[in-house]
């Protein structure tokens, strides 16, 4: 079934992984993400793969520096002997789908509706990242379809004068998965009576049902999130991994380093 979805659009294939870094939510911290990065740097090996569980953006200081140094760490992982590409995952998460969703917010049947419950979400400091500001937006959403047209071509374009920032969030995958199906990476969890073709916007919203999983789902090993609603910290039970301790908010950046049969054998914080 793995080999079946290697070339899905919307789901990224770890091959012949021998450990995985798993990167829970950022929330714009573009600091405590360095930190994180040079610890992990000094301790890559061979066979190595990494994933971002979303929320890259939104909330925390500089979404704009967590991209730039997403990139940063890219480069300096793909120059690596026997690297590739699909050796790292960018998965969505609430923030970019919400980021998404302004860029296209004159569609929305109330767009000052929707754009005041996503500024209440943290996506006010991604707005600021990219030069413009919720007041800004309020005028543009409350003014007419044509102005709020011009303002999410200017916050796009914005984006796009970023080297590298839109193709990172117009690329970013649902979920990722090994190859060998034993460990599975969402954002915020999933619906387990639901296949995975099928979980669709469940990776970012379903979060109620993940800490009540009690039986592997789909007979993956571990299924690892990178955000909880409570920001927990970390959390590790039979089945699940959570790895949201608050970043954006006070909180640092966690991450994992996992075998492909779901043992954690090191944690990390910044």
């Amino acid at each position: 079934m793995a080999e079946q979805r290697t070339d899905h659009k919307h789901f990224a294939v770890l091959k012949k992984a021998r450990r995985v870094w798993a990167i829970g939510s950022i929330h714009g911290e573009a600091e405590r993400l360095q930190g994180l990065h040079r610890r992990i740097e000094d301790a890559l090996e061979p066979g190595d793969r990494v994933v971002y569980c979303g929320n890259l953006i939104g909330r925390g200081p500089d979404a704009g520096g967590v991209l730039d140094e997403l990139l940063r760490f890219r480069r300096l992982f793909l120059a690596r002997s026997e690297s590739f590409a699909c050796d790292m995952a960018y998965l969505r998460g609430g923030q970019e789908e919400m980021w998404q969703k302004l860029l296209q917010l004159q569609f929305a049947s109330d767009p000052r509706g929707v754009l005041e419950w996503m500024l209440e979400q943290g996506l006010d400091a991604s707005i600021a990242a990219y030069g413009e500001t919720p007041e800004g937006a309020r005028r543009a959403a409350g003014a007419g379809t044509m102005q709020l047209t011009r303002w999410t071509g200017a916050l796009r374009k914005a984006m796009q004068d970023r080297p590298g920032h839109y193709q990172i969030i117009s690329g970013l995958r649902r979920a990722a998965f090994t190859q060998e199906r034993t460990l599975l990476f969402v954002n915020a969890g999933l619906d387990p009576t639901r296949p995975l073709d099928s979980q669709k916007d469940s990776f970012w919203w379903s979060s109620g049902a993940f800490s009540r999983m009690e039986e592997p789902y789909e007979g993956f090993k571990r299924v690892i999130r990178g955000y909880a609603p409570r920001h927990p910290g970390l959390v590790e039970t039979a089945h699940t991994l959570t790895l949201d301790a608050d970043a954006g908010r006070g909180g640092p950046v966690l991450a994992a380093l996992i075998l492909p049969e779901g043992e954690v054998v090191e944690t990390l914080e910044a």
